[in-house]
């Protein structure tokens, strides 16, 4: 953590799992500050009051912000000083974004070019934007909105002088807000049906660490405009469920096939074959370079690369598939998890 000592970290949408998943790894470090910009008080408040009981000691480290993307005069607001940002915030349910595109847009596309342009202007070093498998080939707003989000920050890049600018992309996070685990848990608790919406659907399936790790590694390996993506394993919906089921005592025969949401693809994509062309296979994770060729296309009739990566499309169908027992060792080593697991035995 030597790059981040003394330094202060700004944390866009930093209320939400990720932000948390953050302050759990960095607060103890030599870090100077973390900011925490979001526009919803009470999750800041409830944030505050957590972090003085858990970490009292490194608490005053954290600063709050009120404000939001879509608003740039208040980003300006916060980001003086800032030398790192990363930018988490969005709108990420599916069937919300298909409802309510337009605000997709001025969160997702608006808000990422709000935060790249005032960090710009206050010279921050380094933003790592936030991105999701759903980018890729995608067909509902909640993607395509990200897929534009990435299109802005490698426009930026271009023009971003000292600050270095790349995107992250992934697939889901486990037990992150809003995500299914949580949901199959509480169910189970009430002893409801277990609802999912398509047995045979596939997910790249991480934790938040691993997210966490995923733009660390970015911030450490990327150069400006790059994507970078991690090489995540799959599982079934069907799998992952059975595997919540196994662990706190679900029935799997009270599994609910529900169908497919609005705007749900059965297996999502990391890296599409387009981008194959160009990618760079780093071991566990693939680097995607910035297109910086120029607009005059004229050139290209008579000068051009004929070579192409022979890199396939990763996809959640052909990247490593995890059995019932895999999945269930991935749950359970969670945190959140174990914490659920230990209020069900003092019930």
């Amino acid at each position: 953590m030597s790059l981040f000592k003394n330094k202060i970290l700004m944390i866009t949408g930093g209320t939400g799992s990720f932000g948390n998943a953050v302050l759990n790894r960095f607060l103890k470090t030599n870090i100077g500050e973390i900011r925490i910009f979001s526009r919803d008080e009470k999750k800041q408040d409830d944030m505050r009051h957590e972090f003085q009981i858990k970490m009292p000691e490194v608490a005053d480290k954290i600063k709050f912000y009120i404000g939001d993307v879509r608003d740039l005069q208040s980003i300006k607001n916060a980001m003086h000083g800032v030398d790192y940002v990363f930018h988490a915030a969005a709108l990420k349910q599916v069937p919300s974004c298909e409802f309510f595109p337009m605000e997709a847009v001025r969160t997702n596309v608006v808000g990422t070019d709000n935060v790249l342009t005032a960090a710009i202007d206050e010279g921050v070093e380094c933003v790592i934007c936030l991105s999701t498998d759903k980018a890729a080939y995608p067909i509902n707003a909640m993607g395509i909105t990200k897929a534009v989000e990435e299109k802005v920050a490698v426009a930026k890049s271009r023009t971003s002088g000292r600050t270095k600018i790349c995107c992250t992309r992934y697939g889901n996070v486990m037990c992150s807000r809003g995500s299914v685990i949580p949901l199959w848990i509480d169910q189970i608790k009430k002893g409801s049906p277990i609802t999912l919406t398509e047995p045979a659907m596939t997910r790249f399936i991480m934790s938040l660490e691993e997210a966490v790790d995923l733009v660390l590694f970015a911030f450490e390996n990327g150069e400006n405009g790059d994507l970078l993506i991690q090489k995540a394993p799959a599982c079934t919906i069907q799998t992952q469920a059975e595997a919540v089921c196994e662990l706190f005592g679900g029935r799997k025969e009270d599994i609910k096939v529900i169908g497919i949401r609005h705007g749900e693809k059965l297996y999502e994509t990391l890296l599409t074959n387009e981008e194959c062309a160009k990618a760079i296979d780093m071991g566990d994770f693939y680097r995607v370079p910035a297109d910086n060729r120029g607009l005059n296309y004229d050139k290209y009739f008579k000068e051009g690369d004929g070579e192409r990566n022979a890199l396939t499309e990763f996809n959640s169908n052909n990247t490593r598939r995890l059995d019932l027992e895999e999945t269930k060792a991935k749950i359970a080593s969670l945190t959140y998890i174990q914490e659920e697991l230990e209020k069900m035995e003092l019930m």
